[in-house]
């Protein structure tokens, strides 16, 4: 019995060390994907309980890239990807997050629209979502609920109004 121990511990030490050294280059279900970390995560007072944007930044530490593919919330059963190119807004299916690099969510740029929200959060309120990624598993995130006029803290950006 004590040997069958001794060689049940030292396949799983090997195993151990085995997966320490091929590091983080995946699987075919992404179970082994470094989780995204997300930062600066907000959404405007809606005006209204007809639609909300979502603002963040997505970073990827991982050296695979990956693809934003969904988001979920309770406040919303219909929450869509957004791309903007020549200062027109459009649906689409994912958006990339590069590897060792991050995605923006920004104000003018590509978000995430909450449409049909079934209750118009206030300033101060937290609303929960959660992101799907090709790759990485899903994450939970909060956003603050700032004032219509708030930009967030774009720390590349020069510019800004203060807030």
């Amino acid at each position: 019995m004590n040997a069958r121990t001794t060689r049940t511990l030292a396949a799983a030490l090997s195993l151990t060390a085995a997966l320490a050294i091929s590091g983080c280059s995946g699987s075919e279900d992404g179970a082994s994907e470094a989780a995204p970390t997300v930062s600066g995560a907000f959404m405007p007072q809606p005006v209204n309980d007809k639609m909300a944007g979502a603002f963040m930044v997505i970073k990827n530490d991982s050296g695979t890239a990956d693809k934003l593919t969904g988001v979920t919330s309770p406040l919303s059963d219909d929450l869509q990807i957004h791309e903007t190119k020549n200062q027109k807004m459009q649906q689409v299916p994912s958006l990339d997050v590069p590897a060792n690099g991050e995605l923006k969510l920004e104000r003018g740029g590509d978000h995430i629209m909450f449409m049909g929200l079934k209750s118009t959060p206030t300033v101060g309120d937290k609303v929960t979502i959660e992101l799907r990624f090709e790759k990485a598993g899903p994450v939970k995130v909060e956003l603050d609920v700032k004032e219509r006029t708030y930009t967030g803290q774009a720390p590349t950006s020069t510019a800004g109004n203060g807030h």
